[in-house]
């Protein structure tokens, strides 16, 4: 019996088959920005980032060797709290909401979602990254004109550190939203990134004290063997890979190696790469729950 006219002609669903990766951006984009915790975020960051570096200088304009750039290292690499818990919240937000389902019947294949994630996140952090640094260069003004100098940012270490600092930003949002990817629950993956990122360099810190000897002097060119060895542990954490951005011409921890700017943001980008692969992975081969 053939159709009637005027009926519509059926569709053939195609198993795998979605909207194009730049429309599964866009829609990213437009939750993310939709959320009011993403402008919390960005504000409370770049609005602390700016407050504590004038702080910072204020509090050192008496020295006689004041330099006013010197506060932005203290404060900017502080910034990257709040894009972690930024990328976390977009990691599990689906899952915790349960409106994956939805997604996921528009986006079969899955993987784009959490592609488009990662960009719009990476977007957001970016963004807020040169705000803080804006921030925190406003921030050092006040105290730099109460003693009638200038800040002078194309000075030795100054631009390498602005520029590691929001790359450094970047990479900690991107390695908030795999944690939150892998473990698809809010306080699960808040509770790792704060461990990974806060309570582990404080447990390595005090590790690599032990290691030195207290009636002995210490020799920087040459310390303990366990005190380089947890050195070299922290140089290839996260927050390890920060600092060395964050801090260009600094050498390095004692006894461990100096990657340098390069070797840290691959670092960074490894900490990141490894957890969104197998999520990714997790994501297409498993059922949700």
């Amino acid at each position: 019996m053939s159709a009637a006219v005027g009926s519509p002609t059926p569709r053939t669903v195609v198993a795998g088959s979605g909207p194009s990766f730049a429309r599964v951006v866009r829609a990213e984009w437009t939750k993310l920005l939709g959320l009011r915790s993403t402008h919390v975020v960005v504000v409370a960051t770049v609005g602390l980032v700016g407050f504590l570096t004038h702080l910072s200088a204020t509090a050192s304009a008496g020295d006689p060797g004041f330099v006013p750039t010197r506060g932005l290292a203290d404060v900017l690499p502080l910034a990257f709290l709040g894009v972690l818990v930024l990328g976390v919240l977009v990691g599990t937000g689906e899952h915790s909401t349960g409106t994956f389902r939805s997604t996921f019947v528009a986006v079969p294949r899955r993987v784009p979602v959490l592609l488009a994630q990662a960009v719009v996140t990476a977007a957001v952090a970016l963004w807020t990254g040169v705000l803080s640094v804006a921030a925190a260069v406003l921030g050092i003004l006040p105290a730099a004109a109460s003693r009638e100098t200038t800040p002078d940012l194309a000075a030795a270490g100054v631009p390498a550190l602005l520029l590691g600092s929001v790359v450094f930003l970047v990479g900690a949002g991107l390695l908030g939203l795999a944690i939150g990817a892998l473990l698809r629950r809010p306080v699960p993956a808040l509770v790792a990134a704060v461990v990974l990122l806060l309570v582990a360099p404080v447990v390595l810190s005090f590790a690599a004290e032990a290691g030195n000897d207290p009636a002995a002097v210490y020799d920087p060119e040459n310390p303990p063997a366990a005190t380089a060895a947890v050195n070299t542990v922290e140089s290839f954490t996260p927050v390890g890979a920060g600092a060395a951005l964050t801090n260009p011409g600094g050498g390095g921890l004692d006894g461990a190696p100096d990657l340098g700017a390069g070797g840290s943001a691959l670092v960074l980008a490894a900490w990141v790469a490894v957890p969104l692969t197998v999520a990714a992975f997790r994501l297409r081969r498993r059922d949700l729950v």
